[in-house]
């Protein structure tokens, strides 16, 4: 575990094994998250995590502004380049993976390949008017307090289907500050920036994109946006293990899937 100064921000990382380098990046999900995923990659690769601008380990001088794909991209290029072990294969998943992509578009020389897992580019879509405005009424929902009905509406727009009650049983109750203060963080000042952004999809042409979607994903919002991107791409989309999260949910059953894109 290191921490690294960039431009307006301390970056907690860190790195496991030896081999060629791997980097595991999430937004908001932190190290934390892929530490089991990465120790089964360490056996053969150099892993890197790390925890994006304004969430947990990572500082960030002003804690007013917001974080922007293309500014987590650099940050993840200065991180491969202190690794010394580059170029990288990257996993991005959910608004990592917008970050991977604006990674491969802003700094190609430091990527061998990319695999975009569940990236949730809203602009890529026919609805993506309905969608902004859906997404900016959910944001001013947690902002003004009411944490439960936000992510009642997040959970809407992205098209998940939750049992009843589990929203109010997983957001309602006394939570961990630590926790608050990150999805904090996410609904004023990452989400949106995430949502929005459109890829270079020429620039994109120039490195090797893998363009990845869970298999208990159908029909929600990011596979919608995966199969328009992979679409814009002339490639077709890779389907992983679970869902959203299933690097996550059962690691042993992911890096097996991932491993051949590596």
């Amino acid at each position: 575990m290191s921490t690294l100064t960039v431009p307006d921000a301390r970056l907690h990382h860190e790195l496991r094994g030896t081999g060629s380098l791997v980097a595991l990046v999430g937004a908001p999900m932190d190290a934390d998250a892929f530490a089991p995923l990465a120790e089964i990659l360490a056996a053969d690769h150099t892993v890197l995590t790390a925890d994006p601008r304004g969430v947990h380990r990572s500082r960030v001088a002003d804690p007013d502004a917001d974080s922007t794909p293309e500014q987590r991209a650099d940050d993840l290029a200065a991180l491969i380049a202190h690794a010394d072990a580059g170029p990288a294969a990257v996993l991005g998943s959910s608004g990592g993976a917008v970050t991977a992509l604006a990674l491969a578009e802003r700094h190609p020389a430091l990527v061998r390949t990319v695999i975009a897992h569940e990236p949730p580019l809203d602009e890529m879509l026919p609805d993506r008017a309905e969608l902004r405005e859906r997404t900016d009424a959910m944001c001013r929902t947690y902002l003004d307090g009411d944490v439960v009905g936000a992510w009642s509406e997040f959970f809407a727009l992205a098209d998940i289907a939750m049992p009843p009650g589990a929203v109010e049983e997983w957001f309602g109750g006394e939570r961990d500050p630590r926790q608050v203060a990150d999805e904090r963080f996410w609904f004023a000042h990452e989400l949106r920036p995430s949502v929005r952004f459109v890829p270079d999809v020429e620039a994109l042409r120039h490195s090797r994109i893998v363009v990845g979607i869970g298999r208990d994903s159908a029909g929600q919002l990011c596979d919608r946006a995966c199969r328009a991107l992979a679409e814009r791409l002339a490639v077709e989309p890779v389907l992983f293990p679970g869902g959203h999260t299933g690097f996550a949910d059962d690691p042993t059953t992911f890096a097996p899937a991932l491993k051949p894109y590596l």
